[in-house]
């Protein structure tokens, strides 16, 4: 599930290097890999720098992956009980979403994903009484001042009656940090974080980035057993 910047490169045709590389990743270990793209069906390229976003995380993006998780389990070469949803930034949004019981397009009776892996959600807009129904793993960053990581860290504290959530906080790492861009300061998006409510640091921190990619695949793996 892909962030508020979308799923595409500038020329439309590809999806941008770091969803290119997890699902690469993901396919080189025997999964099938399904990038969703939840924005351009509804005629928007990214929502980033909407202040009023015409899509929700919390009501239409559930719906997506509940819909990609129907058409995936009908397939021959999916095991149907191990689909994990992952998802970034407004995209991690819909992961928190989606794995809540009563998610729009889940159905207690219908297909469920094994687990999830949120990076870098905006943890502030999720209620105190959120209690996930798959495991959940958040990878955040210590210096994102686009969606804190005190929130996840909340989050994760008083989500005990729920299935298990854990997170990881790496130091010096600001939102995206996965990604491959240069730290850099975005003056254009829309920042509920922020006291303008605008403006968020982004790019990439090399080692946060592979410990993060070592740990999401150790922790996907171990739920697969």
């Amino acid at each position: 599930m892909h962030g508020c910047s979308g799923m595409w490169r500038q020329d439309g045709r590809e999806p941008t290097t770091a969803y290119d590389f997890w699902a690469e990743h993901w396919r080189g270990r025997g999964y099938v890999a399904l990038l969703v793209d939840s924005f351009g069906p509804r005629g928007e390229k990214e929502i980033c720098t909407q202040k009023k976003r015409p899509i929700s995380p919390a009501r239409d993006r559930p719906k997506d992956a509940y819909a990609s998780l129907s058409w995936l389990t009908q397939r021959k070469d999916v095991r149907a009980g191990h689909v994990h949803l992952m998802g970034w930034s407004n995209g991690a949004m819909a992961v928190l979403n989606a794995i809540q019981p009563d998610a729009p397009g889940r159905t207690s009776d219908g297909p469920q994903f094994r687990s999830a892996v949120a990076f870098y959600p905006g943890c502030a807009q999720i209620g105190s009484d959120y209690r996930p129904v798959a495991p959940l793993l958040i990878q955040a960053g210590a210096a994102d001042d686009w969606t804190p990581a005190r929130h996840c860290e909340a989050l994760a504290a008083r989500s005990k009656d729920g299935k298990p959530v854990e997170i990881d906080v790496y130091p010096g790492a600001h939102h995206a940090f996965d990604g491959y861009g240069k730290v850099r300061t975005r003056s254009d998006v829309s920042n509920a974080a922020s006291p303008t409510g605008w403006g968020a640091t982004v790019g990439a921190n090399p080692t946060a980035r592979n410990q993060a990619i070592t740990r999401t695949t150790a922790w996907v793996a171990a739920r697969d057993r």
